[in-house]
Parts: structure tokens; C-alpha cells; sequence
């Protein structure tokens, strides 16, 4: 058996669950490259990635270039001498850095490759309303997330499942599946089939434009968008209520399939309930957002908000 020396590639609370997986299965972890730490909030505080505040505690040697090319850090990345690379939500590699080590750099990445490649695969799945998706390691190359594919595991999407659960779910098949993958590099007993050249299926990063919910699409759209969005970062809409307009972020929703005659996005309220008028039925918010106010349910809303009879989103 190959005796591993790991340098492990990450940044997101998703990259610590594998990290700890790696260790508590007894692997040797000689260095964890992480994004340098960034301003955050009011004070501007620097913040630490989650993958480095686990390393810390960990005692582990941490790297946090801000150039991946730069000769100090390729020197002081070739000191570890490490013969594989795992790599999990962190950015695009030079061929210098992945290139390097004996048994190569391998990326775990929170789709059934080559669907879903791109920045946003848990998001996007959902959001198209897939029944299933799972987590592939593959061999890094010079593109994005193309490379020979090593292991995949799949698994099912609820039909009302969040992007928030999925996360969960994958990020602990992600570290099954690491695990495996390590397992089999040091027993020398990986083989790999390369992807297939398609790319019908994407996952772009996610920006403002293309969170916002589109009313004028029907209810299983609308819905999965929603869901595929909660809780991070959120979809959102424009409240026109009477005189103002106001940001809303809707998180947790249901749907109620039935007709009506009202307006699509108008907003229909009763005592515990706010529903948005959709093709085919009703969006039922359940926690929702307005600019300036705290996250809180539909009733804690209804109790301190009142929705004018023509408030309508957009």
C-alpha cells in the first residue's frame, strides 16, 4: 500500500466536513491551502474561511495564497512533498499546482458529472427540478470540472427538498466518497473513464439577476426556484404595496394547485396566510423577508404588516 502524504484544497463549511473525514479515517494531512482571510461586516473584521478555523483547531500547516503561481508558495507548496491533492469547493488550479504531486489532484464535486459543472451544481439541480443528483471525484485537468471521472455516488432529490438539505446530504456522501477515493489511490487501484464531451446541463454562478423570481412562470417552476435558493442565497421579488416598493426574500414555501382569477404575483392575504397568485395555483409563503425587517413567518408578518389590496410582486 502507498503511503499517502494529502495536501488538502478548500474553503466552505462543505470542504470541512470532508477535511474531518480524511482525518478521522486516519489519513495524513500534511498542509490545507485555504482563501485568504477577507473583510466582513460593519467593523470590516478579517474573516477566516471555515476550512482554516478547522485547521487551526487541528494544529494543521495552512496556506492562504492570494496568487496560486507565485514561486514562494510553489516552493513552499513543494516542501510538504506530498504525493496527492484532494480538492473541494476551492478555484481553479494552475497546471504547476495540480500537476504536481505523484498520484495527482483529485476535485470532489456535488454533481453527477458532466452534469451540472460550474459553480452553483446544488443550486441548479434543484432549481430545474431534477429527481436525482449525487456527488464524482475526478482527476483535475486543464478545464473545468472535466476531468477523468474516478468515483460517483447518486442520490434522491425530495420533491420539496431545499438547496440547504441537499448541501447537507451531499456534503457527507462527498466525504464517503473522498474516503473511497483515497482508498483506492493507495491501493493503487483507481481507474478512470473520461466524461463525455456534452454540456446541456450547467451550473453558472449565481448573481442577483438570475435569483430573482419571475411570477409570470407557472407554480412548479416558481416553486423550485424557490426551494432551490432557500436558504442561501434566497430568491427575491419587488413588493409594490400601495405607495412603496420594498425588496422581499422569500425563503420557505408551499404550493396549492388550484385555479383563480387573480392578477399573476398578486398577493392574497388572510389572517395566517400569504399566497401569491401564480399559473396553476397559489405560492404559499411561509417565511419571508422584507427589506430592513428580520426573516420571521407569514402569521409574525401579518400580525405587525399590513399587504394594501392591490400589493402585487414583481
Amino acid at each position: 500500500m502507498r503511503n499517502l502524504r494529502i495536501v488538502f484544497m478548500g474553503t466552505p463549511d462543505f470542504a470541512v466536513t470532508i477535511l474531518k473525514g480524511l482525518l478521522d479515517n486516519g489519513h495524513k494531512v500534511v498542509a490545507v491551502i485555504t482563501a485568504p482571510d477577507r473583510p466582513s461586516g460593519r467593523g470590516r473584521k478579517l474573516n477566516e474561511s471555515a476550512v482554516k478555523k478547522y485547521a487551526s483547531y487541528k494544529n494543521l500547516p495552512i496556506l492562504q495564497p492570494t496568487n496560486l503561481k507565485n514561486e514562494d508558495f510553489i516552493k513552499e507548496l513543494e516542501s510538504y512533498k506530498a504525493n496527492v491533492q484532494v480538492v473541494v469547493a476551492f478555484r481553479m488550479l494552475p497546471k504547476v499546482v495540480w500537476n504536481m504531486p505523484e498520484y495527482g489532484t483529485f476535485n470532489l464535486h456535488a454533481s453527477l458529472l458532466p452534469d451540472y459543472r460550474g459553480a452553483a451544481p446544488i443550486h441548479w439541480a434543484i432549481i430545474n427540478g431534477e429527481k436525482k443528483t449525487g456527488v464524482t471525484t475526478f482527476f483535475i485537468d486543464d478545464k473545468i470540472d472535466t476531468g477523468e471521472i474516478i468515483l460517483q455516488k447518486e442520490t434522491p432529490i425530495g420533491e420539496d427538498e431545499t438547496v440547504g438539505q441537499l448541501h447537507d446530504t451531499l456534503m457527507h456522501l462527498g466525504a464517503d466518497l473522498v474516503n473511497e477515493t483515497i482508498h483506492l489511490i493507495a491501493n493503487n487501484t483507481v481507474t478512470t473513464y473520461k466524461q463525455p464531451d456534452v454540456e446541456e446541463k450547467v451550473a453558472p454562478k449565481l448573481y442577483p439577476e438570475n435569483c430573482k423570481i419571475d411570477w409570470t412562470e407557472d407554480i412548479h417552476t416558481i416553486y423550485n426556484k424557490i426551494r432551490g435558493l432557500n436558504p442561501f442565497p434566497a430568491a427575491w421579488t419587488i413588493l409594490t404595496n400601495g405607495d412603496q416598493e420594498v425588496t422581499v426574500k422569500v425563503y420557505a414555501v408551499s404550493k396549492i394547485e388550484e385555479s383563480h382569477d387573480f392578477s399573476l404575483g398578486k398577493v392574497v392575504t388572510s389572517k395566517k396566510e400569504i399566497r401569491i397568485a401564480v399559473k396553476g395555483g397559489y405560492i404559499n409563503v411561509l417565511e419571508i423577508k422584507l427589506s430592513g425587517k428580520k426573516k420571521m413567518d407569514a402569521v409574525s408578518l401579518l400580525n405587525g404588516f399590513t399587504f394594501e389590496k392591490d400589493a402585487i410582486l414583481s
